[in-house]
């Protein structure tokens, strides 16, 4: 009896670090959902977009006429956009997140 309790025991143990340490839950992912999204501040990092994925994403987000993307030394893609009729400078961080600045 007390075997068949420890095995139980050691069993159940197992099975909840595995799951614990593989939750799913990255508090850092690279790209956190397909849809556009905003931040107030553009994350560092390597960004692995391409300009043409960068800018359909800064679109996505509600920005029109998107040009002169360049990536700056902090991975960030950065050009300009019109908002509405307005004029502004944009940002795409390596997760996927629209800034403006």
């Amino acid at each position: 009896m007390k075997m068949k309790l420890a095995a139980a025991l050691a069993a159940t143990l197992l099975s909840t670090t595995a799951f614990a340490q593989h939750s799913g839950n990255s508090h850092n992912p690279a790209v956190k959902n397909p849809h556009a999204a905003t931040a107030h501040v553009a994350a560092k990092g390597r960004n692995s977009f391409t300009q043409s994925q960068a800018r359909g994403r800064i679109q996505k987000a509600g920005y029109t006429r998107v040009s002169g993307l360049a990536k700056n030394r902090n991975g960030v893609w950065q050009g300009k956009a019109f908002r509405g009729k307005r004029p502004v400078h944009v940002a795409l961080d390596y997760k996927g997140n629209v800034t403006v600045h």
